[in-house]
């Protein structure tokens, strides 16, 4: 199936060696999920995506290589996120503490603060997430 239609990119963290394991995690089908912040989509001045839209995957070199659609958005405090979804985002993570920590860190690094214009961003149990599911639909790579 050729892609001829415009989708919107997914960008999965920044360009560089995170940003490569999770696309290649998810070309592997080892990252079936993802975890965003709404903050994220209103710094960049996007909606929250329904399920069924349809997202381009774009690597480090700006290369799209997968088109994925998401199967579940769920909106939800960062603490009530389960052990199933963690697992599912193909990081190794053994634990949600694991993942938590994980999350934390890459949440309050520069380029996230630099990227939501706040310099002393943070979360905690009650920051809202989005939780989304999603599945590979065509590889264009």
């Amino acid at each position: 199936m050729a892609n001829t239609e415009q989708l919107k990119p997914c960008l999965p963290a920044f360009p560089g060696p995170l940003r490569d394991r999770l696309v290649a995690a998810v070309l592997s089908g080892g990252k079936t999920s993802t975890t965003g912040l709404p903050a994220e989509y209103e710094a960049e001045g996007e909606e929250l995506p329904p399920a069924g839209e349809r997202s381009a995957l774009i690597d480090s070199d700006g290369r799209e290589v997968a088109v994925l659609e998401l199967t579940e958005v769920r909106v939800l405090p960062l603490g009530e996120v389960d052990l199933r979804h963690a697992l599912d985002e193909g990081e190794g993570h053994r634990s949600l503490a694991e993942w938590r920590a994980d999350h934390e860190a890459f949440r309050h690094g520069d380029e996230m603060r630099r990227a939501l214009g706040d310099p002393d961003f943070t979360v905690d149990d009650g920051t809202m997430v989005v939780a989304e599911r999603f599945r590979v639909v065509e590889r264009t790579r």
